[in-house]
């Protein structure tokens, strides 16, 4: 298991993801979360969302779950956090039943940083049964516009998620996206 360096955000900036800085915001967003507090983050795409839920998912005790669209863009974020001594999964359709109970296993047992997955297995009986036993530090919702634009129809379960959100009361929440009319925002 990676040691981390220290519990300073600009200390994971340098030596997980090779930044010496903060972009603008990040720094304010990824403190709030640490300190407990909830937020909601339009950002241009390419000025850094990720790592606003990453730094304090890697930080704070317990799993971030982070709630992704899209299986390539799971995957490409866990390798790259993988990569990086970051220990982060998915879950998703594209693993088979042991690999998936293996991971639910390091993700119960404390040892997983940061958790991928989809709304619909987020929603599903035994995920929510699941979730039950975990130590959820961080709740992220990333491409947060789905929950409007896909939510009443195609994704039904975006639109479940604020009720997830109430059952994990130790776990911050986020919602990031770099789409969001006025009302989707709200």
């Amino acid at each position: 298991m990676p040691t981390r360096p220290s519990k300073d955000p600009h200390a994971i900036l340098r030596s997980v993801f090779g930044y010496n800085r903060f972009r603008e915001n990040q720094y304010d967003i990824v403190t709030t979360l640490i300190a407990g507090a909830h937020a909601f983050v339009l950002m241009p795409t390419g000025s850094g969302k990720s790592i606003c839920y990453q730094i304090p998912g890697i930080l704070r005790k317990g799993v971030g779950i982070v709630v992704s669209p899209l299986i390539a863009l799971m995957q490409d974020q866990v390798a790259a956090l993988q990569a990086n001594g970051v220990r982060a999964a998915f879950l998703n359709s594209s693993l088979d039943r042991a690999e998936t109970q293996r991971i639910q296993g390091e993700a119960v047992a404390g040892r997983l940083d940061l958790l991928y997955l989809a709304p619909e297995r987020l929603v599903t009986d035994n995920f929510l049964r699941l979730l039950q036993r975990m130590t959820v530090a961080l709740f992220a919702i990333d491409e947060a516009h789905c929950i409007s634009e896909w939510g009443h129809e195609f994704r039904p379960e975006y639109r479940q998620l604020a009720g997830l959100r109430h059952r994990l009361s130790g776990a911050v929440t986020l919602a990031v996206t770099a789409t969001a009319t006025k009302r989707v925002r709200q």
